[in-house]
């Protein structure tokens, strides 16, 4: 497979992982190099990861997979989402929201955008391609595509006045990520 593919294909993967990090960005207080490296790490590794477990994992699971991957995309992405959507809403300025960039938060995104990747290494196993290099390509640039979209969500909400808007905001873009899962694969 050429370089140019998979530099197409890594991009089209880090799309979700760029909308997710630029929601963040616009929730997150402060965005440092901690956070930016503890996201960017995760997806991208994530990332890798997943195209690796599918690749492995072959025609095993294909069918199996296909039959409920976009829904365990949505209802993670729109735990999430509901969730900061939810902290926003609620009274008590003073209150803590949970930090994207840690626990078990950064975990569920962490697999709800790296889903995709699971199946295109299904794709790759298909087509008796190597895996290492479009692993690695993958998981560079979805850490690069995350560092950025967190980096840009914290400059909007820098340069808006916007407030816990923003964060209902980010809310509704994972909420509308997982919704356009559902209907690129048919279920509206």
């Amino acid at each position: 497979m050429s370089l140019a593919a998979i530099l197409l294909i890594a991009l089209a993967l880090a799309v979700d992982a760029f909308a997710v990090a630029l929601a963040a960005g616009v929730g997150l207080p402060r965005v440092g190099v901690r956070r930016t490296f503890r996201l960017a790490w995760h997806f991208g590794f994530f990332q890798a990861a997943m195209n690796v477990i599918g690749w492995a994992a072959g025609l095993t699971i294909r069918p199996f997979m296909a039959a409920f991957d976009h829904w365990l995309a949505f209802f993670l992405l729109a735990a999430v989402g509901g969730r900061m959507i939810w902290e926003a809403l609620r009274e008590g300025e003073a209150e803590r929201h949970p930090d994207p960039t840690r626990g078990r938060t950064l975990v569920i995104l962490s697999i709800a955008t790296s889903i995709d990747s699971l199946a295109v290494g299904i794709s790759f196993s298909l087509l008796a391609a190597s895996i290492w290099r479009p692993a690695l390509i993958i998981g560079l640039v979805a850490a690069l595509l995350t560092g950025i979209g967190l980096h840009l969500g914290r400059a909007v909400r820098t340069a808006t006045p916007l407030g816990r808007r923003a964060e209902v905001l980010g809310g509704l873009v994972l909420v509308g990520i997982g919704l356009q899962i559902l209907h690129e694969h048919g279920v509206f």
